[in-house]
């Protein structure tokens, strides 16, 4: 069998297989979505084969890659649940993923050099390259799902201050503010109410608001929060008005969102000429000069003949 029909199957059965699981996944998000609005209680994740390879077999393979300097484990975590990745076995089972990734590629080019689908030199530089990969894109990855977690932190905190805001001037405490506005927008920003949420159960156990603000900006690593943290310390500690520094604050949060979105869209122009450079332009002189060149073709083997 020729090698290429091999690696062309392989290739479009990989793709037909990302398409179905991208699709099945989105189709459960959307039930489990729904579920939640018509206020069913949702029904517990099938154990599925990938669910118990998940949960047992990547912290195992993880647990050898786990660094042993404790500041290095530390920074680990940390980065972690800057991602929001909150589990007890989370650095096992990215450790795990990051095993597979680094490891398997370089299986999979020595296999190929070995049943001569390709030579051994190309199959070794094939799995090295993809170890590479393996090794640096899971960094990648996180740093991606932190900025992502971040943007939408920041995109909703200005409101739920704002609630916040109307709650005490109603009368409310301020950790009955938190409480009742995590449980207004747990629909639009689920994010955001899941650490307020946090927030209140460490309240519970006997941290004040300020500090159990501060942890919450040490878990996502935002500026805003810092700063509101301080904010709400302040206020505990001299005894001043929590509801108009934080309205002072609301509406310092929503000026720096408004100039966010001003930078964004004067970026937007740079953003898009690199765009235009490789893609649209090249296709513009095609279609524009190509008549010329075939004319100018035609005269040059007219003047030759």
């Amino acid at each position: 069998m020729d090698p290429l029909m091999v690696v062309a199957f392989l290739a479009f059965s990989s793709l037909v297989l990302l398409v179905y699981l991208l699709a099945s996944g989105r189709h459960h998000r959307i039930a489990a979505r729904l579920q939640d609005l018509s206020g069913k209680v949702r029904p517990p994740v099938p154990n599925t084969t990938v669910a118990r390879f998940t949960q047992l077999a990547l912290p195992k393979l993880g647990a050898p890659l786990t660094p042993t300097d404790e500041k290095e484990r530390n920074r680990l975590k940390v980065r972690l649940l800057h991602a929001g990745l909150y589990g007890r076995q989370a650095i096992f089972i990215f450790l795990g993923v990051k095993a597979i990734l680094m490891f398997a590629p370089l299986a999979a080019g020595v296999l190929a050099g070995l049943t001569g689908l390709m030579s051994f030199q190309n199959g070794l530089a094939l799995g090295l390259f993809g170890s590479a990969f393996g090794m640096l894109g899971p960094n990648f990855w996180l740093d991606w799902m932190k900025g992502k977690r971040q943007s939408r932190l920041r995109r909703a905190l200005p409101d739920a201050l704002d609630m916040v805001v109307i709650c005490l001037q109603g009368g409310l405490s301020l950790q009955g503010a938190f409480q009742r506005v995590a449980a207004d927008i747990a629909m639009a920003h689920p994010e955001l109410a899941a650490e307020m949420a946090i927030n209140q159960r460490e309240v519970h156990l006997g941290r004040s608001t300020g500090e159990a603000l501060r942890q919450f900006s040490e878990r996502c690593d935002i500026e805003e929060m810092r700063s509101l943290a301080s904010v709400v310390l302040q206020s505990e500690r001299l005894g001043a008005s929590t509801a108009k520094a934080m309205h002072v604050y609301a509406e310092t949060l929503r000026t720096k969102r408004l100039q966010r979105a001003e930078e964004l869209a004067h970026t937007a122009g740079t953003k898009m000429l690199f765009p235009m450079l490789l893609c649209i332009f090249p296709a513009i002189l095609l279609v524009v000069l190509g008549p010329a060149v075939f004319q100018l073709m035609e005269l040059f083997s007219a003047m030759n003949g």
